[in-house]
């Protein structure tokens, strides 16, 4: 049997981080584990109760989804984002968004030829769906560093991610527009991963949210500002894990140009890509219940604070982190010396590497870990290893 070569993937990153977990392990106070953005919370009971009722589903689910479930992502639209008018039609449930960044190249038909763009710092999934599809990965710090472009140079793919894993950053109005009008220009869908949009940390001067309950002021590549109200060549991913807590529900959408989401449908029936039918149900119940959002949003703000406070009086400073489940921090050492020296003291982080050459003097710092083990983070930074 002759097979073709295997993609070349990169090793996962998160296995490197091993060593370093059981050096944390030792510590007399156990593991604070801030490396992965894992949910630890409880699920909110409306979508346990939901999930459960729905447990009777001998059937096969719909790939696309319920039109009750993809009006109900419409109406989320229009209510948290500030972007009314999403053609139902033009949405569809994934099973989670990890799996759809992965694949996004492959089920819109790329392949050898073909550029991918994505930012240099960033989820190291964008490049790995890039190279499962065997395209070309393209690497960038801004659009104006792909161009000019030719055809054989122009990227059918642009991935953009705000507010950004790892840093922080969010893409404002003016900036996303230049994405969109550029793209259009070559002829280039635009992906925009947006999972973290509710975990906005700006005050209303800086567009942040005006109070609880009021859309998120992270502004959506849909946004009409954003693309006129045309939807044409651009998708959003979005997730439930981090507002909901779903993350092992596995319960996420992509939305936006009708055609391409077709497109992307008629791969996924074949593929037998289909969230379970009581997952439908849960992601339809926790995007009509925006209390538990701002419940979970106020947990995260509070660990927030207590772990910048922490860092920052151990000499880190914190860049971007204006919105997100991270910390992005720095004090000049490589990553990897960070890592290591915070193992010491039973704290796991991940280095700021795992995202990109860009990384390498960073560390990120996730939220997730319990309110009584980030109470203890400040002790063990500004106290002896060990103690």
């Amino acid at each position: 049997m002759v097979l073709p070569p295997p993609v070349a993937l990169p090793d996962f990153p998160w296995d490197t981080l091993a060593p370093y977990a059981d050096k944390a392990r030792v510590h007399p106070g156990g593991l604070i584990d801030l490396s992965v953005g894992t949910p630890v919370d409880p699920t909110p009971a409306v979508v346990q109760v939901t999930l459960a009722a729905a447990a009777e589903a001998p059937g096969y689910p719909m790939t696309w989804g319920t039109a009750v479930l993809r009006e109900t992502i419409a109406a989320w639209f229009a209510r948290r984002r500030g972007v009314p008018g999403i053609d139902p039609d033009g949405v569809l449930p994934t099973i989670g968004s990890k799996e759809l960044v992965a694949w996004l190249p492959t089920l819109l038909g790329l392949g050898p030829g073909d550029r991918v763009a994505y930012p240099a710092l960033s989820y190291p999934t964008y490049e790995v769906g890039v190279r499962l599809a065997r395209a070309t990965p393209v690497p960038f710090t801004g659009i104006t560093e792909l161009g000019p472009v030719t055809p054989a140079t122009a990227p059918k793919l642009v991935w953009v991610n705000s507010p950004a894993n790892p840093t922080g950053q969010v893409l404002g109005v003016d900036h996303l527009a230049k994405v969109v009008r550029w793209a259009r220009r070559i002829g280039a869908v635009v992906a925009s991963d947006e999972c973290y949009a509710e975990l906005d940390w700006r005050d209303p001067s800086e567009g942040g949210a005006r109070g609880p309950g009021e859309p998120t002021g992270v502004p959506s590549i849909l946004d009409r500002r954003v693309c006129q109200g045309d939807p044409q060549g651009l998708l959003v991913v979005y997730s439930l894990s981090k507002q909901s807590n779903l993350a092992g529900y596995r319960a996420a959408f992509v939305a936006g140009d009708t055609e391409l989401v077709s497109r992307i449908l008629q791969v996924r029936k074949h593929a037998g890509m289909m969230m379970p039918t009581p997952v439908q149900r849960a992601m339809q119940a926790a995007l009509t219940d925006d209390a538990h959002v701002v419940e979970q949003r106020s947990r995260y703000a509070r660990r927030r604070d207590v772990l910048t406070a922490a860092f920052t009086a151990a000499g880190y400073t914190v860049e971007h982190s204006e919105a997100g489940l991270y910390l992005w921090l720095t004090r000049g050492q490589d990553c990897w010396e960070a890592v290591d020296g915070l193992a010491a003291r039973g704290i796991l982080v991940a280095p700021g590497s795992f995202y990109g050459s860009l990384g390498a003097r960073h560390i990120r710092v996730a939220l997730t870990a319990p309110d009584e083990r980030v109470e203890q983070v400040a002790g063990r930074l500004l106290g002896e290893p060990g103690n």
